[in-house]
This record gives structure tokens, C-alpha cells and sequence, in this order.
């Protein structure tokens, strides 16, 4: 960032990423022009500056330079998928050029699909600001004034519409007329010859070719002006607007062409059909004597023509549309009624009739262009940017503190449980009976009473016993398989679970039959887990092994000679490891294509299966496998940021950042303390500072820096969402807390790191 760029930024976080997101050349259309030369001014201005440009592709065809990235218009995934990308890259603000018409949806709500999905800061262009919108334009247009921090129009009256019908606050807004090329005043006698106009006067028209342009009404008028100016000659350039081609071809142009034939001024009309390279279309309009905008939408609040036309310095000849009556008022040029024929004659007539008049049209009109050049646009954009960051981080609270261990507490759990169980969901923090049971929390729950024993041993037993006889309840004997979900009647709503909940159950029962707070549990926890074990023989999915393998290591912690429970380890370990040769390939040291849920589960799994089995080549491919996933789950600013539940089922694919749960963070935290035991010295010093880092999220060390954890009652919300904390305080998301709780806690930091070593030969 240059020493220029910071001098912006007073009180605000440096810029230094601008995620640009419009159209791009060569797509024909007036956004993508203005969205490329947004995107080349704030490079030139800002060399230091990072502008990562996406297109929105309308799937015709177009064919975009290096450096655009796309993104497909109907494609919701391709939205959010860009929106991973944006906040993976260290990106400081979202720079929107917002258009009806651009976005895919309804009204363009696809665009919700990105800037929804990103905690950045968005500073929106409103290239239209509807004072009659449709009711679903309104409803779109209003969640976008909601979800930007800056909003910038290209003139006055914009600003009036935000404030007066849409109720913006005026702080919020910026007034940046629209960019315009840095060139030299060169009169048009110099520049005909290029163009062959040198004996011709010329009166120029360009933009792409529509019914609303009052290209026919500037026709009309051409019998009158020719019979006194019999040298005139107006030009009209540009190609048809692609949509209108798409729906009638060249009707419209057919048309204007006939009508000319019909009036005897053909000879004084050329057509120029084509879509002009920036530096050609600047000769063409330096060329002209005269410029003429006779649109008909008196609504335009900005036209890249327009300001064009003034920053060469051309006289003009307007309708009163908003954006002619800002840029041309104070006697920068001459307005006429729209759909005058006789006006337009009149007034065009006067002009060519008065070569003094017209030299001084043009050089004020040269002298405004200066305050608009490209340069000086994209100034006042960083400006914006910089209050954008700044608005956003007044709103985030203060990141978490290092180090600090969360409170331990049964209030959240002993909340979601009753006689039966404890319930899968809740609405805010209150029970959702609707939702019933499950056996993956009930056995989550029973891991917890086993392992936090600094909490009350009789709270612990008395809840233990409760999901115990829950998973007890749950063994199907006939089919060898436990069942799931169970309603709130008691009623269970399956006769076998998922592979995922068996593997689960079994894991409790080895835990429960190494730590139950009682003997009678120990015994109760061996006997069922004795019963169910052969189920684990036709478990086969990644993360039920590493579930299995986790039942048996500690199982095996506690009976060394338990056959079983060495099965399962060595099945595990054997599989997984297979998986992970199978599936890595470089920059990608994984178990499978795709991350999913639960993720740090299978090296975690690994790392016991070498440590239990003393396997070295289990162990260290698994913790390889672990620090590649810290890395990738890590976002720009360092935080711990989980695979978001967006990030499932996409090969090879960085991980996008939401919707980002407990159980992911609760995961990684008991993976890398698995870790720091095995380990000694700065690498065990490593893997504490990793569990610390995912265990920092609970508490606002995230994307949003907002707190996941309710410390004073025990609870956890559901997740972190593009828009914030999921209010809901699930079974779930409660027991990742304190199980994560309970696993940070147990850090062995406090054991001299001389005296560790790996348990394997």
C-alpha cells in the first residue's frame, strides 16, 4: 500500500484487496466498459492495491482476458462459491456495481448468494436508483442498501431518491461522478482527417443502439438543420444493444435507417455499428462539432456517453434526464423537451450557427471533465472503502482473549435433557420437543459426564445413567444395529440408525467403560460395547472408522488385552491410511475429494491408531493430514475458521467459510490435544497453540468476531452464519462447547517438555 493509498485510511485498517464485482469487457454492455476502466483506474492510481475483478457470465459466449474471474448469472453455487473464494483471499472490502438486470433471480437476489455469504465490508455503485421500483425490485433493492456499509451514486439526485423514498442516512452516501478518460483538448478540424469528416460538420450521437436513446427524434429533425447546413452530417455510433438484438435483431436500426430514407437525409445519416475500443471511440467524439443526447427516460441518472462527451469537451444538446441536468446545469450546455423533433432542430441549428457560442460550450464543458477523470474516481472510491472498513470494524466486538477456558458447565446440558434423554433441538434456548431424540447426542452427552471430572460427581452420574439407558434402549438386538432417532412419544422412528450414529455409540461405550464416574457404568459400558462390537465389521464410511477407532482406543486404554477393540484400531488405521495415499495429490493431504463434516475425526483417528497399534506409518501421515487441514482452515486474518457446511461436495475445492459449526471447532480442539501428547518440545508447543486457536472461536475469534458461546448459562449457538451467530442452542453445538472445554483443559503444557515422548517404537 502506498504511502498515497494510506492517506485515506485515517482512524481505518489499510486497504489493500478490492473484490470488484460487476461486468468486464468484451462483453457489449455500458456496465462491463465501466466496470473494466474501474477496475484499470484503481490499479493505475494504486499499484500496490490488489483488484480481483469477477464478471457476471450471462452464458453467451463471451470469452474473458486473464485475470476475470466468472461467475455464472443463474447459478447460485457459483455465487456462493465466489463468495468463499472473496473471503479466502484476504479481501478488505467488496467494491458492487449493482444494475438491474446483471444478477441472476428475481429482481438479481442471486448476488444475496455471495454478499450474504461473506462477513466483508460492501460498498455498493448504484448505477439506477429506482423511484418506482417493482415490489420485488423494492424488496431486493432495500436488503442491498441493508447489507452495504457505503453507498455511491454518480449524482445529486441519487442521493435525494436513497434519502427521500428509501430513507438512507446521508453519512452513508458518496456522490462520485462517473470516471472519465484523462485527454488532451484536441479540436475537431485536427481530428476529421482520421475519419474522412474534414468538408462535413458533425453532429454525434453514440452509446448502444435502443428505442429509449430518441435516436429517431434527432432524425426527424435532420430536413430542417440540412436545408440550412447543407454539410452536416449526424453520426450514430455504436452497436445494438445486445439485448435488443436477442429479441428482434436489427429491426430497430432497420427502422431508423428507413426513416432517414423516407425524410431525403440519408446522405446526412451514418451509421457506425460497431462496439468502439475505448481510444477510437474518443478520436470519433474529438471529431464531432456537436454532441446529442435526445433520451427519453428523464429518470437516467447516469450516462457514461454523456460524461464522456463533456470530458473531450464537446458542446451539447440534452433532453433534461437527471444526469444531463447535473452535469450540464450552471450553462454547460443547451436542453430540449424530449420527443421535439422541432426543439431539437432549433437548438442544434443555433449552435452551428454560432461557432463563438459553441467554442465556449466546449471549453467549459473540458474544464468539468477535469474533476471526473478516471484518477480522480478512484480517490474518492478508496475514500469510500475506507470508511466501509472502518463502519465495519466499529461494529465487530473485541476478539477474544488468548488463552482463556471457558467455564465448564451442566447448565446447558441439563437444560436440553429430561427423563429420557437429552433432546436434539431447540428454538433459541428452549427445547424443540417436536424434534425429539438421537442417539449421536445422547452418546456425545455420556462422553462428557465420563471425561469432565472436575464437575460434580453425583450431577454427572445421575445424568450419565439418563443416557446410558438411552443407548441401552437403543440396541435393536435382532437386526445388531442400534437405532437413531427416537420422538418425543418415546416411539423410535427406525429400526437400525446410520452407520455415523452406531459408530458414535460404540465410541461412548468405550469411553464410558475406560471413565464412567461409577463401576456399575464401567461394567454396564464394557458388557453392551462386547455386544455390539461385530457391528463394526461392516461399518466401511471414512469418518464411522474413525469413530470405531476412537471406541476402541479407549477401550484398549483401559483393557490392553481387548482383542476387539484392537480389531477395530487396526481396521481403521489400515483403511484410512490406504484412503489418504489414495486421495492426496499435491496441495491437497486428504482422506477423500471433498471435506465434509466432523473433518478432523479421521486424522485424529490415524494419529490413535499408530499411537495404540505403534504404527509410525499411521502416525505421521496423520498428523501431516492434520496440520494440512489447520492450514486450510484458517482465514486471512489468522482466525480458525471451520469448513462451512457451503464447502460439502466439492472436489479439490478450497473451503468456503459458512455456515461454519461447533462441531468442527470441538473436532479440531480434541484432534491437535490428541497431537500435543504424542509430542515434545516447540511441536507439542504447535499443536497447543492450534487447539487453542480452534478453541478461540467459540468466543468471537472468528470471521465475524462474534462470541458462538454463552458462557453464563452453559449454552452454544448453532453456528456462525454470513449474517451472524445462529440463535438456536442445539444438543449438538452445547455438548462441542464444553467437550471442547474438557479436552483444552486437559493440554499437557504443564508437563516438562523433555520428559514427553511418542508412545511408538
Amino acid at each position: 500500500m502506498t504511502d498515497i493509498a494510506r492517506s485515506f485510511l485515517p482512524r481505518a485498517r489499510a486497504i489493500g484487496r478490492v473484490a470488484l464485482i460487476g461486468n468486464a469487457l468484451p462483453r457489449r454492455c455500458g456496465l462491463a466498459t465501466f466496470t473494466s476502466h474501474v477496475a484499470d483506474a484503481l490499479g493505475q492510481r494504486f499499484p500496490e492495491l490488489a483488484v480481483d475483478h469477477y464478471a457476471i457470465d450471462d452464458g453467451t459466449g463471451v470469452t474473458y482476458p486473464d485475470g476475470v474471474a466468472t461467475i455464472a448469472m443463474y447459478d447460485p453455487a457459483a455465487y456462493r462459491a465466489a463468495a468463499g473464494r472473496i473471503q479466502a483471499a484476504g479481501t478488505d472490502v467488496i467494491f458492487l456495481q449493482h444494475e438491474f438486470g446483471i444478477f441472476g433471480g428475481e429482481a438479481g437476489e442471486m448476488i444475496f448468494d455471495l454478499i450474504g455469504r461473506t462477513s466483508l465490508p460492501v460498498v455498493s455503485m448504484l448505477h439506477t436508483v429506482l423511484e418506482a421500483p417493482s415490489a420485488a425490485e423494492e424488496r431486493v433493492f432495500r436488503r442491498l442498501l441493508d447489507r452495504s456499509a457505503r453507498l455511491i451514486v454518480m449524482a445529486e439526485r441519487g442521493r435525494t431518491l436513497l434519502r427521500t423514498r428509501y430513507g438512507v442516512d446521508d453519512a452513508r452516501i458518496a456522490v462520485i461522478p462517473h470516471g472519465v478518460p484523462d485527454r488532451s483538448w484536441r479540436s475537431p478540424e485536427i481530428a476529421k482527417p482520421a475519419f474522412g469528416t474534414e468538408d462535413r460538420t458533425v453532429v454525434m450521437t453514440f452509446g448502444l443502439l435502443a428505442p429509449d436513446k430518441g435516436v429517431q427524434y434527432m432524425i426527424e429533425a435532420l430536413p430542417a438543420l440540412v436545408e440550412a447546413h447543407p454539410t452536416l452530417l449526424y453520426q450514430i455510433v455504436g452497436a445494438t444493444h445486445p439485448n435488443l438484438v436477442r429479441h428482434e435483431g436489427e429491426a430497430y436500426r432497420e427502422r431508423l435507417v428507413a426513416l432517414a430514407e423516407s425524410l431525403g437525409v440519408s446522405a446526412h445519416v451514418e451509421f457506425v455499428n460497431a462496439f468502439l475500443e475505448q481510444d477510437e471511440l474518443l478520436d470519433r467524439l474529438q471529431a464531432a462539432d456537436l454532441y446529442v443526447t435526445p433520451y427519453l427516460n428523464m429518470q437516467q441518472v447516469t450516462s457514461g456517453a454523456l460524461s464522456y462527451a463533456v470530458a473531450v469537451g464537446k458542446a451539447v444538446v440534452s433532453t433534461p434526464y437527471l444526469h444531463a441536468q447535473e452535469i450540464l446545469d450552471d450553462g454547460h450546455g443547451v436542453f430540449v423537451p424530449a420527443r421535439d423533433p422541432a426543439a431539437l432542430a432549433k437548438a442544434v441549428g443555433a449552435l452551428l450557427s454560432d461557432p463563438a457560442r459553441r467554442a465556449e460550450l466546449a471549453a467549459r464543458a473540458y474544464a468539468r471533465g477535469r474533476s471526473m477523470i478516471w484518477s480522480r474516481f478512484a480517490e474518492r472510491a478508496m475514500e469510500a472503502f475506507a470508511a466501509a472498513a472502518q463502519a465495519d470494524a466499529g461494529l465487530r466486538p473485541a476478539q477474544a482473549d488468548a488463552r482463556r477456558l471457558l467455564p465448564l458447565s451442566l447448565e446447558g446440558v441439563e437444560r436440553m435433557s429430561d427423563g429420557t434423554g437429552m433432546l436434539q433441538h431447540a428454538i433459541y434456548s428452549v427445547p424443540d420437543r417436536n424434534h425429539g431424540y438421537c442417539i449421536d447426542d445422547n452418546a456425545r452427552a455420556l462422553i462428557l459426564m465420563c471425561t469432565a471430572d472436575t464437575l460434580p460427581r453425583d450431577r454427572r452420574l445421575k445424568l450419565a445413567g439418563t443416557y446410558a439407558a438411552f443407548i441401552e434402549h437403543g440396541w435393536n438386538p435382532d437386526r445388531g444395529r442400534f437405532r437413531n432417532f427416537m420422538a418425543f412419544d418415546r416411539s423410535w422412528c427406525e429400526a437400525v440408525g446410520s452407520d455415523d450414529s452406531n459408530g458414535r455409540a460404540l465410541w461412548a461405550l468405550g469411553v464410558a467403560a475406560a471413565s464412567a464416574p461409577s463401576q456399575a457404568l464401567r461394567g454396564w459400558a464394557q458388557h453392551l460395547f462386547d455386544r455390539a462390537a461385530p457391528l463394526a465389521e461392516a461399518l466401511d464410511s471414512p469418518r464411522t472408522l474413525a469413530f470405531c477407532a476412537l471406541a476402541g482406543e479407549a477401550m484398549l486404554a483401559a483393557h490392553p488385552s481387548h482383542d476387539r477393540a484392537r480389531a477395530m484400531l487396526a481396521r481403521a488405521g489400515d483403511t484410512l491410511s490406504g484412503l489418504l495415499a489414495c486421495a492426496s495429490r499435491p496441495g491437497w493431504c486428504w482422506f477423500e475429494s471433498v471435506l465434509a463434516y466432523d473433518n478432523a475425526r479421521l486424522p485424529q483417528a490415524l494419529i490413535a491408531a499408530g499411537r495404540a497399534l505403534g504404527r509410525r506409518d499411521w502416525l505421521d501421515p496423520g498428523l501431516e493430514a492434520l496440520a494440512w487441514l489447520c492450514a486450510v482452515q484458517t482465514d486471512a486474518s489468522g482466525h480458525f475458521q471451520a469448513v462451512g457446511t457451503d464447502s460439502f461436495g466439492r472436489p479439490y475445492a478450497p473451503p468456503l467459510p459458512f455456515d461454519q459449526q461447533p462441531l468442527e471447532a470441538q473436532a479440531t480442539v480434541e484432534a491437535c490435544a490428541a497431537a500435543e501428547r504424542l509430542t515434545a518440545g516447540a511441536e507439542a508447543e504447535r499443536w497447543s497453540a492450534e487447539a487453542w486457536r480452534a478453541y478461540r472461536w467459540f468466543s468471537g475469534a472468528n470471521a465475524l468476531g462474534l462470541p458462538v458461546a454463552t458462557p453464563g448459562d452453559g449454552g452454544c449457538h448453532d453456528g456462525l452464519m454470513p449474517g451472524g451467530v445462529n440463535a438456536n442452542q442445539g444438543a449438538e453445538s452445547i455438548l462441542a462447547l464444553q467437550l471442547a472445554s474438557v479436552a483444552i483443559s486437559g493440554l499437557s503444557s504443564a508437563v516438562a517438555p523433555a520428559k514427553k515422548t511418542r508412545d511408538v517404537a
